[in-house]
């Protein structure tokens, strides 16, 4: 249950945020050209908390908290004295209505710049992208376990977060990808895996396991990363130990210690743990705690696998222009995607609503400051990205028309923007519906 109002807090917090942006760059922009503001609501329906400010705005915190809006006085929505008609965004020229509705996107953008170039100068933590024992295409390609994957395509990998999304796109197009390797003994080599041959039907959500990569091979030494209190191994078991043998079973991966204590202690019995601390061989006795999960007992110590963590740091300067590259990179990644749905070549699968954005959020959050910031910044592009589609009620939707008035020399006629905002609502509702149900299969499966 906890995790359950965690989720929805850090929803709101992170959604909150990048929604106030989003509408501050509309409502900052609309000031400046001379437009009267008549409300600033984050969230949608009745108001939690409202203010009246002295600029003649009304301020207001709203109940659902899935985006905002800005209301300009408009003498399409309702009557306007003639001494305020000049203030109306209706009587503005197209450019002014053209920046008043592209300074959102634009505001989620800069967020995004900034959110990356803290999370620079704090430091991102990264896991190395180490690859497991490959299988299939990976196998046949020539890559070993313990490999490190340096390159995909020609661009630099850090880690795992940067690998991914090049070779699940490779993947989707079904296409041969090139990846640059580092052995355990420092030697670098290409290796081609062949996309081409994945089955038509792969499965998107995972193109890692179809591809026949598994990752954090540092992760299944059997080395002890952490040690939960209140579990039997603490005070027992310390950070860096590493168990050579459960009873009678040795060890050779942290993946093997639940079968062995399975093993070991189905009866409740203590068990002998044989492990190297310091350079010594100890033994140490302690009894596992059962624990029913999905209906099976599994016997638990309460410790965690050591992971090997890169750290991504820079200062000011090359925070920036790391921050700028990064907002690039992750720009045309997301368009890649986009395209690819529209085409079909991406599946709809792939998709996520508001559950996944809170589940990811807490995830994230968990994870520390540099984590939450980072999801947020990528969040924050999604929002300028998704928002400058032509579709009708998004404000992509809306530079469309205003594009068309500033060819044709007049405005697009009031039928054709009600056809397109009935048919806008009803696409983005389909959308949401697709995503909501994505999250709901995801979440029980």
């Amino acid at each position: 249950m906890s995790d359950f109002f965690g989720a929805i807090w850090w929803f709101i917090l992170t959604l909150g945020v990048l929604v106030t942006f989003h509408e501050f760059g509309h409502f900052w922009v609309a000031r400046r050209c001379g437009v009267k503001v008549l409300r600033f609501s984050v969230g949608f329906g009745r108001p939690l908390w409202s203010r009246l400010g002295a600029d003649g705005t009304q301020y207001q915190i709203a109940m659902i908290p899935l985006g905002g809006y800005v209301q300009f006085l408009d003498e399409r929505e309702s009557e306007v004295i003639p001494a305020e008609r000049e203030r109306a965004f209706n009587r503005q020229p197209v450019m002014k209505r053209i920046a008043i509705v592209i300074a959102g996107p634009l505001a989620n953008l800069l967020l995004c710049v900034a959110l990356f170039w803290t999370t620079f100068l704090i430091g991102l933590p990264g896991l190395p992208a180490v690859i497991a024992e490959p299988v299939g295409l990976a196998a046949e390609a020539g890559l070993h376990e313990g490999d490190r994957i340096v390159e995909v395509e020609g661009r630099p990998t850090l880690t795992w977060s940067n690998a991914i999304m090049p070779l699940a796109l490779g993947a989707i197009d079904r296409r041969p990808i090139t990846v640059t390797v580092e052995d355990d003994q420092g030697r670098l080599s290409r290796k081609v895996l062949a996309l081409d041959r994945l089955a038509a039907d792969f499965d998107q959500a995972d193109p890692l396991k179809a591809i026949g990569l598994s990752t954090i091979i540092a992760a299944d030494l059997p080395v002890v990363g952490a040690v939960s209190r209140g579990f039997p191994a603490d005070g027992k078991l310390q950070t860096g130990d590493r168990l050579l043998r459960i009873g009678a079973q040795p060890l050779a991966r942290f993946s093997e210690i639940p079968a062995a204590l399975k093993r070991e202690a189905s009866g409740g019995q203590p068990v002998t743990l044989e492990l190297q601390r310091g350079g010594q061989t100890l033994r140490q006795t302690i009894t596992p705690r059962a624990v029913e999960v999905r209906g099976q007992t599994v016997w638990q110590l309460g410790i965690a696998p050591h992971l090997e963590v890169t750290m991504v740091r820079h200062g000011p300067i090359d925070a920036f222009r790391a921050s700028l590259l990064e907002t690039a990179k992750q720009s045309r990644e997301m368009l890649g995607f986009v395209a690819r749905l529209v085409t079909g070549k991406a599946s709809s699968k792939n998709l996520s609503g508001v559950i996944g954005i809170a589940q990811v959020a807490q995830s994230e959050a968990k994870n520390g400051a540099s984590s939450l910031l980072w999801f947020m910044a990528s969040l924050s592009l999604t929002l300028c990205i998704l928002n400058l589609l032509p579709i009708p009620v998004l404000d992509g939707g809306h530079l469309l028309y205003y594009l068309i008035e500033l060819i044709s020399g007049r405005p697009v006629g009031e039928r054709v923007l009600i056809a397109g905002q009935y048919a806008g609502l009803l696409l983005l509702t389909g959308l949401i519906c697709l995503a909501f149900y994505n999250d709901i299969v995801r979440t029980i499966s």
